[in-house]
């Protein structure tokens, strides 16, 4: 008998499939990482994660002596202890988690796949990293399989990124708990807006499907994490009489507009964050509350001069 995986509600991987996915994405890395070759990233990832490596990997090219083309001796990647979240779901795109502990540092390395199609390869989306101890529990059935995160939330998955660029570009609402990521971030900004060498403006672009679609898991009380993408753009422009300079190695590697430095030069990044999204007062006994972000990695991905 076939299943079709658009038509039922299957879960999205085998758990014997999930791991061999996960050893493909680590593999795949290395590789990357060893060839400095975008392409070859691309095999293995997607979304914002994707446009991070290409970042890094565009750095990483230029740092090398004239003549090398590679970094061989790169440290291989290794992810193990691995824990998948996989939901059940219908029809594209499907989704799995898996928390896995990193030969890097000492954190909790949650990786989310992404599958756009059934002839389509797995792709890692989102990388986000947390302290042990600290990844939430997911809700699960008899079976094991992850509960849908498909509505009775304080903000929906699919709302999250423009509330969150809402915020820093207005401040105004409550929907976020005070944090680096959110207060802190704001006041940070109103510190460059104006100074007497430049002045700073910002422009926060929400990100979702197709390109970079949200993901969520229920949690074991009733809210869900949900994984987000967005874009920031920051134009310095300088007093006159004072001309932009670049030092930092992954702006110069990255700087397009014919890497000329007169009047102003605008970085482009890119965020990948996971948020506590609380149930809705009175959904299962929740009292509410405010979406609270567990990691938040932004790297630059572009730089333009004018």
């Amino acid at each position: 008998m076939t299943v079709h995986g658009e038509r039922e509600i299957i879960p999205s991987v085998s758990r014997a499939e999930a791991g061999k996915v996960l050893a493909r994405f680590t593999a795949g890395y290395t590789e990357a990482y060893r060839r400095l070759d975008p392409a070859v990233l691309d095999r293995v990832e997607t979304g914002a994660l994707a446009e991070i490596g290409r970042g890094d990997l565009a750095e990483q090219r230029a740092r090398l002596p004239k003549g090398r083309s590679g970094n061989p001796g790169y440290p291989a990647l290794e992810l193990d202890d691995a824990r998948f979240t996989i939901p059940k779901a219908v029809g594209w795109p499907k989704f799995f988690l898996a928390d896995t502990r990193s030969n890097r540092d000492g954190n909790r390395w949650l990786v989310v796949f992404a599958r756009t199609g059934a002839h389509d390869p797995w792709k890692a989306a989102y990388l986000t990293l947390h302290a042990p101890g600290s990844v939430p529990e997911f809700r699960t059935d008899k079976d094991g399989w992850a509960a849908p995160a498909d509505g009775g939330l304080v903000l929906a998955p699919d709302a999250v990124s423009r509330a969150y660029t809402d915020y820093l570009r207005t401040g105004k609402g409550d929907v976020f708990a005070p944090s680096g990521a959110t207060s802190q971030t704001r006041a940070d900004r109103a510190r460059l807006a104006r100074t007497p060498s430049f002045r700073t403006d910002w422009i926060d672009t929400a990100e979702g499907a197709p390109g970079f679609p949200p993901v969520a898991f229920r949690t074991a009380d009733g809210g869900a994490v949900v994984f987000f993408a967005a874009h920031h753009r920051e134009k310095r422009t300088m007093a006159r009489g004072v001309r932009p300079g670049v030092t930092d190695p992954r702006t110069k590697a990255l700087l397009s507009g014919n890497g000329n430095l007169r009047t102003a030069i605008t970085y482009t990044r890119v965020s990948e964050s996971a948020v506590r999204v609380p149930a809705r007062a009175g959904v299962g006994g929740s009292s509410g509350g405010r979406v609270s972000f567990l990691n938040r990695i932004e790297a630059l991905v572009g730089a333009r001069g004018e």
